[in-house]
């Protein structure tokens, strides 16, 4: 194994437009790289770093569906099981139009795959609704009760559309287990695999990178490596806001969790190592893994599941899942599979190799078509070199 092109590209990104990022890669239960480069805090001039907690948005979701997965092995669902016998609230639901009935309930399998209909439109009634039923702190649940006043783009299992779907996973979780979902998350994910700086509201603010957004000025998304002269936006400090965090009390499935890179890199091993942690702990069964990375949709969904960077790939239960390297141009293994976050982290997993990665920048709009696909290959030859 030989990292310089890892450290190399890294390096690049931070030269280009990302302010700082950090890496961690586990290959056979055994850290075998960490790097950081650039800045956490970029007006001080402060390293980044493998501890420094960062939020990381939809990699959120790799937790949920492992948490979830849990209840499933337990025997407490089956992934065929209407989503109304755990939130009654979703029985009857109804289209786009509002007046048309769906014909089929939402099931958790469309929770899991993202089929279920739901959108990522945040600025609708029902979040008002919860707003005020809740006095503003948005108790996970309550939200969820809320949103199933909304219709539907679809019907359920007729499309696949990115959406709040692992939201109201999360909701269902907290019925099932009969806990609140961070807690849920808190004792049988975080606690297990000794992840000991990640939860979903109580963190240190004075270890927090702070969270920048390239801002092109409503110029198109910039997917070719430019430097700082030819440049068509601008590096702007974001806040401290997670805007899919949206109260004090909302856990957010799809996108809640505050980490560090060294921290995450443990659940990453673990699913990378078929469910068992570093620290021998298991969280699933290799077969449920298995199960997790497999491809869910089928033909109809998968014309829905068209994102450039994922070419090539599938979408398991919650996560991608490499399928042709043909198509997807990429030197890793048929089954490799993860997920990216709206501010840069990315998780990637591989269980014909042991091998766990996450990687992961502090800016939103993170140019995802540019580094994701480049990320993956690099890794791969590092691996292999």
């Amino acid at each position: 194994m030989n990292f310089e092109s890892m450290k190399k590209f890294m390096n690049k990104l931070t030269d280009w437009v990302i302010p700082g990022n950090s890496a961690v890669v586990y290959k056979d239960g055994e850290k075998v790289f960490e790097y950081s480069t650039g800045y956490s805090d970029l007006e001080n001039k402060t390293e980044m770093t493998a501890d420094d907690l960062i939020y990381i948005y939809s990699c959120s979701k790799v937790t949920t569906v492992a948490a979830a997965l849990q209840l499933y092995e337990r025997g407490e669902f089956l992934l065929s099981d209407p989503l109304y016998e755990y939130i009654p609230e979703f029985k009857d639901m109804y289209l786009a139009d509002g007046e048309k009935k769906a014909k089929a309930p939402i099931t958790m399998r469309d929770l899991f795959t993202m089929t279920a209909g739901l959108s990522y439109n945040c600025d609708t009634p029902a979040f008002s609704e919860a707003k005020r039923l809740t006095d503003g702190k948005m108790d996970t649940l309550t939200v969820v009760k809320c949103l199933a006043k909304e219709p539907l783009l679809f019907e359920p299992g007729c499309g696949w559309n990115y959406s709040l779907c692992h939201d109201v996973l999360a909701a269902a979780v907290e019925v099932i287990s009969g806990k609140r979902f961070s807690q849920y998350v808190k004792e049988n994910i975080f606690d297990p695999l000794d992840m000991n700086s990640s939860c979903y509201h109580d963190y240190d603010k004075t270890k927090m990178a702070q969270q920048y957004i390239y801002d092109t000025g409503g110029a198109r998304d910039v997917v070719t490596l430019q430097n700082s002269s030819g440049d068509r936006g601008v590096i702007k400090n974001a806040g401290e806001e997670n805007s899919l965090v949206f109260g004090e009390n909302y856990d957010s499935g799809g996108a809640g969790i505050v980490t560090t890179v060294n921290d995450y890199a443990k659940l990453a091993a673990a699913l990378a190592n078929k469910g068992m942690g570093l620290n021998k702990n298991r969280i699933l069964a290799e077969g449920t893994v298995e199960l997790l990375k497999t491809n869910q949709l089928n033909s109809v969904q998968m014309k829905d599941y068209n994102w450039r960077r994922l070419a090539g790939y599938g979408y398991g239960l919650g996560v991608r899942t490499m399928l042709d390297r043909s198509a997807s141009g990429s030197n890793g293994s048929v089954g490799e599979f993860g997920w990216g976050g709206a501010a840069g982290a990315n998780v990637i997993m591989d269980t014909d190799l042991n091998l766990a990665v996450f990687y992961a920048h502090h800016m939103l709009n993170p140019q995802e078509e540019y580094y994701q696909p480049r990320l993956r290959n690099v890794v791969y030859t590092s691996i292999g070199s």
